[in-house]
């Protein structure tokens, strides 16, 4: 196997070896690889394929942050024939939220996620996504939920 050196900010480090001890696995490069493995996964679901998605994008950043305000700004911006709603909120004292309906394609939806996650100083980015091209076809929704299968949260940007 290929060892690879990876930086990451000490709390993160912290999170990954408190992981490590709990969950019972047997170190971090565990962790991280299987942390990569869903993360490339997520939007390889099969189901999603080819129809018409709708995703909700929840992104948390310190209120003194004003460059993520600026570049969630530009993405919606850049991606206005995908952001089909976008809502900005004020959560307790120094945070501010940022909220994304997307209506698309999962390879856009993906390319929209990836860039949000990318973005420098974020707290947490928080998604979900579900077809929205058969409502009623089965009698309800089928959504598509679990880490690495459309649905997913990234902590520390």
């Amino acid at each position: 196997m290929t060892v690879v050196s990876v930086s990451m900010p000490e709390e993160l480090l912290e999170r990954i070896d408190g992981f490590v001890d709990e969950h019972g696995y047997t170190g971090r490069s565990e962790v991280v690889r299987e942390a990569s493995q869903n993360l490339l996964g997520e939007f390889e679901d099969a189901k999603l394929e080819d129809r018409e998605l709708m995703a909700v994008v929840t992104v948390l950043f310190d209120y003194e942050t004003t460059s993520v305000e600026e570049r969630m700004m530009r993405l919606r911006h850049e991606h206005e024939g995908l952001v089909a709603s976008n809502f900005h909120s004020h959560v307790g004292s120094r945070y501010c939220m940022e909220l994304f309906v997307l209506e698309g394609r999962l390879a856009d939806i993906s390319t929209f996620v990836g860039k949000v996650r990318a973005t420098k100083d974020t707290l947490t980015v928080d998604y979900s996504v579900t077809p929205v091209d058969e409502f009623g076809a089965d009698g309800g929704l089928e959504t598509a939920d679990g880490r690495g299968h459309g649905h997913g949260t990234d902590h520390d940007g």
